[in-house]
């Protein structure tokens, strides 16, 4: 499919033939294109794309970008364990990954991330900076269709998978853009959110649609509602605590300029806060698991043991939202103390 053939490995001496779909790449243009594509839908993006949001560019705007990707990455997720409709088949498809194969196809979860933060983006710049709003159109097509366009690619949906998404995004986006601001001047003030943001989350990560096969939906599910709330109540206590790390100046902004200081300095907090999120997610992973495992009398090794609600749910939960609080809140106390 699109450049790519497929290669059938016949295994000899068995009674049986066994088959081996494998991938010969003929045009190593595409193939990188949509590969680079296909990881912007995927944890590595979230975990460095987001946080850079928050330490160089507009906490208003990383805020937005948190709460519909966790609105609409849980609704698609949730969707593809109740519609049950499966991946394609392969052959006659040749799939490039194979993490998510044991999930359902529909929605693509891909296009609704990419659609989503594209033009969440986009709606929440447009009027906050100066800049030529066609051409900020123009770069959420570009990226959305991409990303999109990937999910084709490699294999993992149909067309009708893909399109759905986008569809399903661009209605969920449309019935909740006019309650942006009233939910973020709630998040930011309200004595609930600590509350709310922890405990709703936890709640949906539990309740997730019961799986009738082992995927990774669930866990993933956990993994980004996690992020949303350990962010959450990082945005209230940077605001009870008066560190917004907002632009100030009168509406819009003008986009400041990329000089060499600046790029060194962007880079720096960036490298700095991707050290320290890896490193929480290192230390609150062991624990939670050493914790859990003892609790429940299972081997921390125990992969199988791993997938269970009563441990997978907890430990992702935990890990997840101790990333999305400090990030938030720690890493910028970080560049504080070093003057970044």
């Amino acid at each position: 499919m699109m450049d790519i053939s497929l290669r059938v490995q016949l295994e000899h001496g068995q009674h049986k033939t066994q088959e081996k779909p494998g991938y010969v790449v003929k045009n190593f243009f595409f193939y990188c294109l949509f590969r680079f594509a296909a990881a912007l839908g995927q944890e590595i993006f979230y975990i460095t794309f987001l946080p850079f949001t928050y330490w160089n560019f507009d906490p208003y705007v990383t805020r937005r970008l948190v709460g519909v990707w966790a609105m609409v990455m849980y609704l698609g997720q949730a969707s593809k364990d109740l519609i049950k409709w499966p991946r394609p088949l392969s052959p006659p498809v040749v799939k490039l990954e194979t993490r998510v194969d044991a999930e359902y196809g529909m929605p693509s979860t891909h296009a609704m991330a990419a659609t989503a933060i594209s033009f969440t983006f986009l709606i929440a710049t447009m009027h906050r900076y100066k800049y030529s709003f066609v051409l900020g159109l123009m770069a959420s097509t570009v990226l959305s269709t991409l990303v999109s366009l990937s999910r084709l690619y490699t294999g993992m949906h149909t067309v009708l998978d893909v399109i759905c998404g986008i569809l399903l995004t661009a209605i969920l986006m449309g019935l909740t853009y006019p309650f942006w601001n009233i939910l973020d001047y709630f998040q930011l003030t309200s004595p609930l959110t600590p509350v709310l943001a922890v405990v709703v989350p936890c709640l949906m990560s539990y309740t997730y649609p019961a799986l009738d096969h082992y995927s990774p939906t669930r866990g993933d599910t956990t993994t980004i509602l996690a992020v949303a709330s350990g962010g959450t109540v990082g945005f209230w206590v940077n605001y009870q605590y008066g560190q917004t790390y907002e632009p100030t100046g009168s509406l819009p902004f003008e986009i400041p300029s990329i000089t060499p200081n600046v790029a060194l300095i962007a880079i720096a907090r960036f490298l700095i806060g991707i050290i320290t999120l890896v490193a929480t997610r290192f230390i609150v992973k062991i624990l939670s698991l050493k914790i859990l495992c003892a609790w429940f009398n299972v081997s921390e090794h125990d992969m199988e043991a791993r997938k269970r609600l009563e441990i997978e749910v907890p430990y992702k939960f935990a890990t997840y939202s101790s990333i999305g609080f400090v990030a938030i809140v720690i890493v910028p106390l970080l560049y504080q103390l070093l003057k970044l």
